[in-house]
């Protein structure tokens, strides 16, 4: 394909089931759509993404895109155009080092993202999962379940509430809130950057749980790596890589409310001087039978409120109310 393979924009109860799409765009743009069901589908876009809805203002004004499952998919970035529909499958070669190929809502980002579930899909060769607002939309009541990643170029998972703002004027920022990872297993993931959930100031994440999950990272960080404290860049273009290299090998935090953790593990390949997790304020984070890297400081934390970590291997049950800064 020379353009995006699908492009459906302002499209109600529309179905797309077991399509093989290999392409040099995005596989799937869902655009203000409502009542969207994506099944049993195979898409290569090694240059740009996999299965993409978004939320802009194509159509004059801002719609929801809204009631959309995508179940039973395989999305990657790491073949040679062509050849996954031909049935070849030859693999690119390493000097293609950051193939797309993923799961992404936004980056357009008017109306807002509602009632979303992702379940029963493979990542592999590919950039993580990416959850976006950006220009004003409400996003909330999403999952992520029964996820396997392999061989994931950034970070396995990105959550961002950002103010690029790109539509009219006035509109005030948009929200990132209810949502649910579960089940989900990641190998391979590029040591620079680990998982993200990051708000601005003055605009957090709310009510995040993340449970049943295995984040193993190749790992190599510097102790200088774990001194970073990166810049905001608030209304920058949304992307794993906008803060450069991150301060934790498992989860980066920051301007989060209500983040409740359960059965994560943190696995590295080769040593690493960072903490697992790395808290910025947070207000709200209950971490219960977490495992981390042995001989590694489980966290970092500046500016958070009520914090508790309980029932987890080699870290002291410990219970906060507030928090300047302490490496645990």
């Amino acid at each position: 394909a020379g353009w995006f393979a699908i492009l459906a924009t302002g499209v109600d109860n529309l179905t797309i089931d077991n399509l093989k799409i290999d392409t040099n765009r995005d596989g799937m743009d869902i655009d203000c759509c409502r009542n969207v069901r994506v099944s049993n589908c195979t898409v290569n876009s090694p240059w740009d993404d996999a299965i993409c809805p978004k939320s802009s203002f194509a159509l004059g004004y801002a719609r929801v895109t809204e009631n959309v499952t995508v179940s039973n998919c395989y999305v990657t970035g790491g073949y040679q155009l062509g050849t996954l529909l031909d049935g070849t499958f030859k693999r690119l070669g390493p000097e293609f080092k950051q193939p797309i190929g993923r799961i992404k809502f936004g980056t357009e980002s008017n109306g807002g993202f509602r009632n979303i579930t992702i379940s029963n899909c493979v990542f592999e060769s590919c950039r993580g999962f990416a959850l976006e607002t950006v220009d004003g939309a409400v996003c909330e009541e999403i999952t992520f379940t029964g996820i396997t990643m392999r061989d994931i170029r950034n970070s396995p998972l990105f959550l961002r509430l950002g103010t690029r703002m790109r539509g009219p004027k006035g509109i005030p920022v948009g929200s990132l809130k209810r949502v649910l990872i579960n089940n989900v297993v990641s190998s391979g993931a590029l040591p620079e950057l680990c998982s993200i959930v990051s708000g601005i100031p003055g605009h957090r994440i709310e009510d995040v749980k993340i449970s049943d999950v295995y984040l193993h990272q190749l790992g190599g960080g510097t102790t200088a790596m774990a001194e970073l404290n990166p810049l905001e860049k608030e209304s920058d273009y949304p992307e794993p890589c906008m803060f450069g290299g991150l301060p934790a090998t498992g989860l980066f935090l920051r301007h989060v409310k209500n983040i409740e953790m359960s059965n994560v593990e943190i696995a590295i390949e080769h040593p690493d001087a960072r903490p697992a997790f790395w808290l910025h304020d947070v207000e709200g984070g209950d971490f219960f039978r977490v495992k981390t890297p042995r001989g590694s400081r489980a966290f970092a934390m500046r500016n958070v409120h009520e914090f508790r970590v309980f029932g987890s291997r080699n870290i002291k049950d410990t219970a906060v109310e507030q928090i300047a800064n302490q490496v645990l």
